[in-house]
């Protein structure tokens, strides 16, 4: 049977902040969540914090005038473990906020997908499935950022701490029983690396799918423009999308416009970025220094045979595990992994730590 529902806390006034910080301080764990808001921003904005114990919830209000100090003295005690779902995200924000990342984290998905759940498994889909109880997920497009806030976005905001405790302790029995407690500490501590979470604006051209086989001054020039973009989001604090869209700045790439008037014949480009930022474009297309007329785009070719016959048979070495363990195949290795091994890149995640264990002679003996 779950826990009892504990009362509801709607912090936003510190001295209610000193008691909640008291509260979990003396049950020395902490379950926790955060909701935020980025439709309008690059960085996320905080907008609530829930912490809890075993018997109270409490919902931070970030955006009341509070210091949030010893919150962030409790995030960051090593002593006192965080329990979350989904931690990555939250974890960008904490970065942010704070300046560094709480530990040590359990991280509920995680461990879920260690137990043969899906590797994305919602919250409300385990506590459902592992403790009876059902979790309201309609306010999961709400804005945060809007004040007052209403009952049901407060109730739907501490729902996300309520049973992390206890949903915890189950997945923690069964991986112990399955003896899988070591690979969650190593998949754990990979998430708490800072290092996930650094922006290299100078790699923001690796997003953008099917450039293989382009030319290099059209390679040059995606790197190029997407780095410009990516500071200009950052310095702005804007999408990404706001500055320049996806789709636009790939047809300049494609188009490789020499002047204002070719620039602005690229379809959906505001009118505002060919004249506010037109030259500074215009400049970098020229430093890319690709040909006139520049040379014809690839024709989308088949795949080299031998890499996909070479992909396949990890794919299925992979799969075989899988079912041997009753996990995802994803939890095992994604599709990014196997294609690097079949390019012979020995840095993917399947070729380390636990997964290497299990799986690094069968896939390079595959491979």
């Amino acid at each position: 049977m779950p826990t009892p529902e504990p009362p509801v806390r709607l912090v936003e006034r510190q001295p209610a902040l000193d008691d909640a910080c008291a509260a979990v301080a003396a049950c020395g764990e902490l379950p926790l969540d955060t909701e935020f808001a980025r439709t309008e921003t690059y960085r996320p904005k905080l907008c609530l914090l829930q912490v809890g114990t075993p018997r109270e919830v409490f919902v931070v209000d970030t955006l009341a005038a509070l210091d949030l100090g010893p919150l962030w003295a409790l995030l960051a005690d090593a002593r006192v473990p965080k329990v979350l779902h989904a931690a990555k995200q939250d974890m960008e924000v904490f970065q942010l906020q704070f300046g560094a990342l709480p530990g040590p984290l359990f991280d509920t998905q995680v461990a879920a997908g260690l137990l043969g759940y899906p590797p994305q498994a919602g919250y409300a889909a385990l506590a459902e499935a592992e403790l009876g109880v059902h979790v309201d997920k309609t306010q999961t497009r709400t804005d945060w950022s809007r004040r007052p806030l209403s009952t049901a976005q407060v109730e739907y905001a501490l729902d996300d701490v309520r049973y992390l405790l206890p949903l915890r302790d189950n997945l923690l029995e069964q991986l112990a029983k399955l003896g899988r407690s070591s690979w969650l500490d190593e998949d754990l501590a990979a998430i708490c690396d800072p290092r996930l979470l650094a922006v290299d604006p100078d790699k923001a051209w690796q997003r953008f799918k099917g450039v293989q086989g382009w030319d290099e001054g059209r390679l040059a020039l995606l790197q190029s423009l997407a780095a410009w973009r990516e500071r200009r989001a950052i310095a702005r604090n804007r999408p990404r999308g706001w500055i320049l869209d996806d789709a636009v700045l790939r047809e300049i790439v494609q188009r490789v416009p020499r002047d204002r008037s070719e620039l602005a014949q690229i379809p959906e480009i505001p009118e505002g970025v060919v004249k506010h930022s037109g030259e500074e474009l215009l400049a970098l297309i020229d430093a890319a220094r690709i040909p006139s007329p520049p040379p014809p785009l690839p024709r989308r070719e088949r795949p080299d045979p031998l890499f996909v016959a070479r992909t396949k048979r990890l794919s299925q070495v992979v799969q075989s595990a899988a079912t041997e363990l009753a996990i995802a195949p994803e939890v095992l290795a994604t599709r990014k992994d196997l294609e690097e091994i079949a390019r012979g890149t020995e840095a993917a995640q399947a070729l380390r730590g636990w997964r290497g264990t299990l799986l690094g002679e069968r896939l390079r003996a595959a491979g």
